[in-house]
C-alpha cells in the first residue's frame, strides 16, 4: 500500500512572545525576546532568577467550567493553542465520535504548587502527631487530575470527539516533535485522516528552576534577562526556561483537498534515534544527532545540497551547541556551508515538551513567507561553530525544503522534514 502524503492545514500556539501564532511570529521576525525576571513565584534565594514566561494569559472564553477546573497551567496554554489550530484548520466538531480524528500531544509530569507541598508537610510533620488528620489531604481528584499529564489531551479528544489514534508521548525536549512525527505516521498508514499534534509544559516552577540550576545547566544573566539566551554565541552560559504551547493540524493530503483546506507545507520525513551516551549531554561529534537527519533526508528523498534551511534545537549550552553544529556538518557534508540555520530559543527560551512544535512551526511559517526567523544575541562568534545562524537579524530567502531538530535530556533524537506544497492535484485513477 502506498503510504498517504501529509500536509500540514493548521497551527496555533501560546509562547512567551504571544497568545497566538501570529504573534508570536511577528514578535519572532522583530527579533524581540521572550524573557524576563521571574513574576509567578519568588526567585530572590535563587541563583537563576529568569525565565521566558507566558504574560497576560486568560483561558478561551468559551472554554466551560467542567474543562477550566481540570486545566493546570500548562494544558491550559495547551488547550488555547488547540482551539486556534483546528479553527485554523477549519476542523469542524462533529456531533458523533469521529474515528477518522486522533490527537497526538508531547506533555510530562505537572508538579504541585509549592504552597501544597508547604501545607501537607506543616501538617504532617508538626510536633504534634496526634493532631494530624490522616483523613485530610491538600491534594483532592480534581488535583491528581490537573497534575496528570494526559488530562489535557483528553480534554482535546473531547471537545472534537476524536475517536482516532490517542498517543502521550513525554521524551522531554523531543516530546511535541516525537508527538508530529507519531502523527505523521498514523496518517501515512491510514489509521486518521486527521491528526492534531503538539505539546504543552511549563519549567517555570521551583522544581525545574532548582533542578536544572543544580545541573548548572541555566543561564545565570540575571541583570541582562532578554540576552540571556544566546544560542552558538562564543558566552553563551546555558539555556533560559520557557513555557508554552504548539499545536499542528496535520491532515492527509486528499482529505485536505476535498474540502478546500489552506496548506502551509508537506511533512516529507521523520526520524527519531537515540545516543546511548549520557543523559545530559549529546556526543561531542555528533552521535545518532547524525543519523536521525540522514534518514529523515532519506525519507523525504531529499539532498543535503536541497536543504534550504534548519530549525536547530540549539539551546545556548556550551555542549549542545557544538554537537549540534558537528552533527549537522557531518550529515550535510558540503552543503552545511550553504545551509541557513537558527534557533528560536534564543527568543522563547526552552519550552520543552512544545520546544519541537515551535521549531516545527516557525519552519511552517518560514516557508510560507520566505523568510527566516533569526537567533538573537549572537555578538562573539565562537570558531568553532561557524554555521550561518542567521544573526540577529530576519532574513529574506528562498525556503523550500528545511529540516526541524529536537534533541532531548535521555539521549533521544527527532528530526523532521518539512517542504514546501507543490500543489499537485490527486490522481482520481
Amino acid at each position: 500500500m502506498n503510504k498517504k502524503r501529509v500536509v500540514v492545514t493548521g497551527i496555533g500556539c501560546v509562547t512567551p512572545l504571544g497568545l497566538d501564532a501570529k504573534q508570536t511570529w511577528m514578535k519572532m521576525l522583530e527579533g524581540q525576546s521572550g524573557v524576563s525576571k521571574i513574576s509567578v513565584f519568588d526567585v530572590s534565594n535563587m541563583d537563576t532568577q529568569i525565565a521566558a514566561q507566558v504574560k497576560d494569559f486568560n483561558l478561551h472564553p468559551s472554554i466551560p467550567p467542567k474543562f477550566s477546573r481540570l486545566l493546570s497551567r500548562s494544558s491550559g496554554f495547551g488547550l488555547n493553542a488547540f482551539l486556534e489550530a483546528i479553527s485554523d484548520a477549519g476542523i469542524d466538531v462533529g456531533e458523533e465520535p469521529n474515528a477518522e480524528i486522533g490527537i497526538s500531544m508531547g506533555c510530562g509530569l505537572i508538579y504541585p504548587e509549592l504552597e501544597q507541598f508547604q501545607e501537607t508537610f506543616a501538617r504532617y510533620f508538626n510536633d504534634d502527631p496526634e493532631d494530624i488528620d490522616v483523613g485530610q489531604s491538600f491534594f483532592g481528584p480534581i488535583d491528581i487530575l490537573k497534575r496528570n499529564s494526559i488530562t489535557g489531551a483528553a480534554l482535546m479528544a473531547q471537545w472534537l470527539r476524536a475517536a482516532g489514534p490517542m498517543y502521550t508521548i513525554n521524551t522531554a525536549c523531543a516530546s511535541s516533535a516525537h508527538s508530529i512525527g507519531t502523527a505523521f505516521r498514523s496518517i501515512q498508514d491510514g489509521e486518521a485522516s486527521v491528526m492534531i499534534a503538539g505539546g504543552y509544559d511549563s519549567m517555570v516552577n521551583y522544581i525545574d528552576l532548582l533542578g536544572f540550576g543544580l545541573l548548572g545547566a541555566l543561564s545565570m544573566r540575571n541583570d541582562e534577562p532578554e540576552l540571556a539566551s544566546r544560542p552558538f554565541d562564543k558566552n553563551r552560559d546555558g539555556f533560559v526556561i520557557g513555557e508554552g504551547a504548539t499545536m499542528i493540524v496535520l491532515e492527509d493530503l486528499e482529505h485536505a483537498l476535498a474540502r478546500n483546506a489552506n496548506i502551509y507545507a508537506e511533512l516529507v520525513g521523520f526520524s527519531s534515534t537515540l545516543n546511548a551516551y549520557r543523559i545530559t549531554d549529546s556526543p561531542p561529534e555528533g552521535g545518532e544527532c547524525i543519523t536521525v537527519m540522514c534518514r529523515a533526508m532519506e525519507e523525504a528523498e531529499l539532498t543535503p545540497s536541497e536543504i534550504d534551511y534548519i530549525s536547530v534545537h540549539g539551546t545556548s549550552t556550551p555542549y549542545n551547541d557544538y554537537s549540534e553544529t558537528m552533527a549537522i556538518r557531518a550529515a550535510l557534508g558540503d552543503a552545511a556551508d550553504q545551509v541557513a540555520i537558527s534557533s528560536v530559543k534564543s527568543m522563547v527560551g526552552h519550552m520543552t515538551n512544545a520546544s519541537g512544535g515551535i521549531n516545527f512551526i516557525s519552519t511552517v511559517l518560514a516557508i510560507r513567507d520566505q523568510i527566516l526567523p533569526p537567533t538573537i544575541n549572537y555578538e562573539t562568534p565562537d570558531a568553532k561553530l561557524t554555521l550561518d545562524c542567521v544573526p540577529n537579524h530576519a532574513r529574506k530567502s528562498v525556503v523550500n525544503a528545511a529540516l526541524v531538530n529536537a534533541f532531548a535530556f535521555g539521549g533521544t533524537n527527532v528530526c523532521l522534514a518539512v517542504k514546501s506544497y507543490e500543489g499537485e492535484h490527486i490522481d482520481e485513477n
